[in-house]
C-alpha cells in the first residue's frame, strides 16, 4: 500500500499534507461571527483564534524540524497529524472562548509539523524535479485557500461552526491514515545511538542550535530564505490590505470581493503550474526566479505609484493584483528548493528555520497594513507590498544570487 514517489498519488499526498494549515485558517473564517454568537463574545475577540493559531505556525517548526533530522519524517509527521486531530476535536467540543483558543493553540502546533513535507521533498528529489514537486504543492495550497472558505461557509449553513472542526478533524484522519499505510521513511536516519555528524554531541537543544547556526550562516539558504519571507509578506500584505480596500473603501459586496480573491488565487496557481511546465522544458530556475521577483516588484510599485497619484481604476488594480499572486506562484517554488539544496544533512531544520521565518515575515506584514490604515485608501497595503517586493528582488539579486554564483565557482576551482 506505499505510494511511490514518483506517482501522482504521492504530489496529491503531499498535497493535502501541506494544505492541513491552511484548512485550518480558511475553513475557519466564515464562522468567526457566529462562532461569537454561540459563545456571547464579540466577533473581533473570536478572531483571537487566527493570530493563536498562526502564532504556532510560526513557532512550532523550530522544533519540529531538527526533531525530524534526528528521528525521521514519517514519526514526527504522525505525530504533528495526530496532535491536530485530537486539538480539532477538542476545538468542536470548546464551551468558552478561552477553552477554543487554547485548542486552537494546540491544533496550530499540530498543523505546523506538516512544513516537513519541504524536507521530504528535499530527501527523495533533487534538482529540476524537486522544483516541479514544490510547484505541484503550491497549487494544491491555493485549491485548498480557494475551497475552504467556500466549504466553511457550506457547513456553517448546515450546521454551525463545530461542524467545521468536526470537518478539520475527518481531514486530519484522512492525512494520518495516509501517513500510517503510504508513506515509507524518506529520510536517511542512523540507527538507534548513533546520530549523524551533524546532530552528534549535547541535548536536542544544542543540536538543534546547531543547525539552526548552519543554516542562518549559510549564504546560499539564508538568501533564499530572505527571498521567500520578503515574497511571502508581498502576498500576506495583500491579503489583509485588500479585504479592506474592496470592502471598506470600493464598497464592494463580500461576493464579488470573493471573485477578486478567487482570480488571485488562481494566480498562483497558475503560475507555480507555468513554473513546472518551465522546468520540464529546461528553464533554469534563476530565469523563472528573476522573472518572477521583477514582475512582482514592477506591479506592486505601479500598485503605490497609483495609489499616491489618486488614480485607482478598478480593473487596473485587479489586473496588477493578479500580476502579484502570479509572480509569487513562479518565484516561491524556486526559492524554497534553493533554500533546500545546500544542506540536505539537516532537511527539516532548513525548511523549519524558512517556513518560520516567512511565517514571522507574513505576519509583521500584515499587522503593519492594519496598523497603518488610514481607513480611506489602500496606501498602507500598497506601500508595504511594494516595499516588500522591491526587498525580495533586492535578497536574490544582492544577497542569494552572488552567494550561489560564488559556491558554483569554488567547486569549479576544486575541480581543477
Amino acid at each position: 500500500m506505499l505510494i511511490a514517489p514518483s506517482s501522482f498519488a504521492f504530489t496529491l499526498f503531499l498535497g493535502l499534507l501541506a494544505s492541513l494549515p491552511f484548512s485550518g485558517i480558511d475553513m475557519s473564517l466564515p464562522a468567526l461571527a457566529a462562532t461569537g454568537a454561540a459563545l456571547g463574545v464579540p466577533a473581533s475577540d473570536v478572531g483571537l483564534t487566527m493570530s493563536v493559531f498562526m502564532l504556532s505556525l510560526a513557532a512550532a517548526p523550530l522544533v519540529y524540524g531538527p526533531l525530524s533530522d534526528r528521528y525521521g519524517r514519517k514519526p514526527v509527521l504522525l505525530l504533528g497529524v495526530g496532535v491536530f486531530v485530537v486539538g480539532s476535536l477538542a476545538c468542536a467540543s470548546a464551551g468558552s472562548l478561552p477553552a477554543l483558543l487554547t485548542w486552537r493553540l494546540l491544533q496550530g502546533v499540530g498543523a505546523a509539523s506538516t512544513t516537513t513535507a519541504m524536507a521530504v521533498v528535499r530527501d527523495l528529489f533533487d534538482g529540476e524535479a524537486a522544483r516541479a514537486k514544490i510547484a505541484s504543492i503550491v497549487v494544491a495550497i491555493n485549491v485548498a485557500t480557494v475551497i475552504a472558505p467556500t466549504a466553511g461557509a457550506g457547513l456553517l449553513t448546515l450546521g454551525n461552526w463545530r461542524l467545521i472542526y468536526v470537518a478539520q478533524f475527518a481531514i486530519g484522519l484522512v492525512v494520518l491514515a495516509a501517513l500510517k499505510l503510504g508513506f515509507r521513511e524518506s529520510a536517511n536516519i542512523r540507527p538507534a545511538g548513533r546520530p549523524a555528524p551533524d546532530m552528534a554531541g549535547g541535548s536536542l537543544i544544542v543540536r538543534s542550535y546547531r543547525s539552526y547556526r548552519r543554516v542562518l550562516s549559510h549564504p546560499v539558504s539564508l538568501g533564499y530564505i530572505l527571498v521567500g519571507a520578503a515574497a511571502g509578506a508581498t502576498v500576506f500584505a495583500y491579503v489583509t490590505g485588500s479585504s479592506l480596500y474592496f470592502l471598506d473603501i470600493v464598497a464592494l459586496t463580500p461576493g464579488q470581493y470573493g471573485l477578486i480573491f478567487s482570480a488571485c488565487s488562481g494566480a498562483v496557481m497558475a503560475g507555480a503550474f507555468l513554473d513546472g511546465r518551465l522546468a520540464a522544458a529546461g528553464v533554469s530556475s534563476a530565469a523563472v526566479l528573476t522573472s518572477g521577483l521583477l514582475l512582482s516588484a514592477t506591479a506592486a510599485t505601479l500598485l503605490l505609484a497609483m495609489t499616491l497619484a489618486g488614480w485607482m481604476p478598478l480593473a487596473l488594480v485587479i489586473a496588477l493584483l493578479i500580476a502579484v499572486a502570479l509572480a509569487f506562484g513562479l518565484s516561491l517554488p524556486n526559492a524554497m528548493n534553493a533554500t533546500m539544496q545546500p544542506l540536505p544533512q539537516i532537511a527539516g531544520a532548513v525548511g523549519a528555520a524558512a517556513g518560520s521565518i516567512q511565517m514571522t515575515a507574513g505576519a509583521v506584514s500584515s499587522g503593519l497594513v492594519a496598523l497603518l490604515y488610514d481607513g480611506g485608501s489602500a496606501l498602507s497595503m500598497t506601500t508595504v507590498m511594494a516595499l516588500s517586493s522591491l526587498l525580495a528582488l533586492a535578497s536574490y539579486l544582492l544577497i542569494a544570487r552572488p552567494a550561489e554564483q560564488r559556491l558554483i565557482d569554488l567547486s569549479r576551482i576544486q575541480l581543477r
